[in-house]
């Protein structure tokens, strides 16, 4: 169940433009909630199920579904700008138990605010892509159209499509060792160019199965093998433009 809360957007009508305040008040925006109804009966009372509920992994889960619904809006409505709604970006995340005229209407009788795991570890991730991108930014360090097409195999696996996956990574691999090339002999990356060559000769085996149907386990489990291969030469790389 899809529900805007919240300021409604202002419809602007004669010129296209007008002059701006020095000092201008926040523009107030819209919010957008997403409900996802599970029919499955509760195993006991609403409260204790609520009570002893893995609540991080229940409201991880929920957003899953919900971005497998966003990527399909996504390609029905040809439009390349949508993307799915990270974990971080929720302004909420919440775990509930109601009944049918509640959450139908996206209301709950009683719920768990899920607060995701934070930390020194978040902190250390949060500050070193800062630390990149403005190394990016004042040109002593570049980014790579590998790292682009590993994402986009990244975000394939984690939602589970995997013949979108086979193929994103079979490219992914192949830009990464022309483009790792230029970094050769720095490190230990001659070692990983290695790993990603043969790993690449299983992803191209893969995306062919994905052209013509779905792929097997071994095949799945060796896509995410080769991906986190993929990742961690990277992330080596990083380290050496450092």
């Amino acid at each position: 169940m899809i529900a805007t809360l919240g300021a409604v957007r202002r419809k602007r009508f004669g010129r296209r433009t007008r002059t701006a305040s020095p000092n201008p008040e926040p523009t107030p925006v819209a919010v957008g909630r997403a409900t996802l109804i599970d029919a499955r009966p509760l195993e006991g009372p609403p409260a204790v199920w609520l009570r002893e509920a893995d609540c991080e992994a229940e409201a991880l889960a929920g957003l899953a579904v919900i971005n497998s619904v966003l990527q399909r809006q996504r390609i029905v409505a040809a439009d390349p700008a949508a993307h799915g709604i990270a974990p971080t970006q929720a302004l909420a995340l919440r775990v509930g138990v109601g009944v049918g005229e509640e959450v139908a209407s996206g209301r709950w009788s009683s719920a768990t605010e899920v607060i995701l795991g934070a930390g020194r570890r978040r902190r250390e991730a949060v500050l070193s892509p800062q630390e990149r991108l403005a190394a990016v930014l004042s040109g002593r360090d570049v980014i790579l159209a590998c790292e682009e097409l590993t994402l986009r195999a990244r975000a394939d696996v984690d939602a589970g499509r995997w013949r979108e996956a086979a193929l994103q990574l079979d490219c992914a691999l192949r830009a990464a060792i022309a483009e790792l090339a230029s970094w050769a002999g720095q490190g230990d990356l001659d070692e990983r160019i290695a790993l990603l060559a043969e790993a690449s000769k299983q992803a191209a085996d893969a995306a062919q199965t994905a052209l013509i149907g779905g792929l097997s386990a071994d095949q799945i489990e060796s896509l995410g093998k080769s991906l986190q291969t993929l990742e961690a030469a990277l992330r080596a790389r990083v380290a050496i433009a450092r």
